[in-house]
């Protein structure tokens, strides 16, 4: 397993373009916590936080397309510098409109262009390893690399931006997150050796992107993105109703850890053939896995099974960049997977605020009926979805 590791980050750059994307992503899982802990430190309501956030989310959600294309399309290099530029300079506005106690506009006007500009590097690298990798045996560990780091980011972010708020100073949470984007992004761009090249003249309006199949994967994306915002409120509620609310924080870890170790696994099996049979059985899976959840009573049992879903996250997520990276041309192969990015973000807010009714209504332990419904959905769509062979 390690060797086949080792071979593929012994491509030219490969380690050094995969450590630099992750210092970027960290504001994924850092922004949005961190705009409702700072805003709520400043006397703000959570609501009033949650709204703000939510502007910041659905402004990335929107634009991350957009940036995507003009990385295909004039290059990596170009794009990286604007946004860790303006994203940077986006929160630094934030973080003075909230410490000066300026009109909510000026707020929402800041988060909104930050969300706008926010580093879509998760999906830059991976075009980076399709274009680097020529043996194409090799991509599923290149894919399974990167699903691995993103669990990384999202198990350390929340924790860190949360430590910086709370313990060091309101603003320096988002401060950080800030620097990691401006100087991760800007890593990137000097590394113009590895970026995949940008479109020709004669091809600039490029190929088809290919709806037939990435409609369907942004709406399996959505599905996911609910199945992940539902979760981690239905968490937050069961624990709570435990009588140790503080346990949240490490079930959603067991939760990350059990797709870190399944993404490690994958990565060591080669190519799938047909990438849509895995992501098909692997959405199902995490979707069933769900239903016994519903009539668990303790933490520890529902951290058991949370893991054992995790397990089925990083393949799901894995398969379907393979599928994508094998059946959208190259020239258009970042823009694809920032719909799928834009998808899974559409669907998170949505995923919360129904399982919060759900809970309101009948209990944290039905809340599980939403990622199981969604999930369920999800693999609908991906069962009906046909490729060419």
């Amino acid at each position: 397993m390690l060797r086949t590791y080792r071979d593929v980050l012994s491509h030219p750059g490969a380690a050094l373009f995969s450590l630099a994307a992750v210092w970027s992503r960290l504001p994924l899982s850092m922004a949005g916590l961190g705009i409702v802990l700072l805003v709520h430190e400043q006397g703000g309501s959570y609501g009033e936080a949650g709204i703000i956030a939510a502007a910041y989310v659905l402004a990335a959600a929107a634009f991350g397309p957009l940036q995507g294309r003009l990385a295909d399309r004039i290059g990596q290099a170009p794009v990286l510098w604007t946004v860790g530029a303006v994203y940077a300079g986006g929160i630094a506005g934030f973080l003075v409109a909230v410490e000066q106690d300026r009109p909510t506009p000026w707020s929402y006007a800041c988060v909104i262009v930050a969300g706008m500009s926010t580093p879509q590097t998760g999906s830059m690298v991976r075009a980076r390893w399709s274009h680097a990798i020529h043996d194409r045996s090799q991509l599923n560990t290149a894919f399974s690399i990167e699903a691995i780091l993103d669990e990384v980011v999202f198990i350390v972010g929340p924790v860190l931006v949360t430590f910086l708020t709370l313990q060091v100073s309101d603003y320096s949470g988002l401060a950080f997150a800030a620097v990691s984007a401006l100087l991760g992004s800007w890593a990137l761009a000097v590394q113009r050796s590895t970026a995949p090249p940008a479109a020709t003249h004669h091809d600039r309006r490029g190929p088809s992107i290919g709806w037939d199949l990435l409609g369907p994967m942004v709406v399996v994306s959505a599905a996911l993105g609910i199945v992940f915002g539902s979760a981690e409120v239905i968490v937050a509620a069961f624990t709570e109703e435990q009588g140790r609310k503080g346990a949240a924080g490490l079930v959603l870890a067991v939760w990350a850890a059990g797709s870190l170790l399944a993404g490690i696994a994958v990565g060591a099996l080669p190519q799938p053939a047909q990438p849509l049979r895995r992501l098909r059985a692997a959405l199902l899976l995490l979707s069933l896995l769900f239903a016994p959840m519903v009539f668990l009573s303790s933490i520890p049992w529902l951290a058991a099974a949370m893991f054992l879903g995790g397990f089925m996250i990083s393949p799901t997520l894995i398969a379907t960049v393979n599928l994508i990276e094998r059946e959208v041309p190259p020239s258009r192969l970042t823009e694809a997977l920032t719909w799928t990015t834009t998808g899974m973000s559409v669907g998170v807010a949505p995923g919360a605020a129904l399982a919060g009714s759900v809970i309101d209504s009948h209990g944290a332990s039905a809340g599980f009926l939403v990622p199981l419904v969604a999930g369920l959905a999800g693999s609908l769509v991906a069962w009906t979805t046909r490729v060419q062979d």
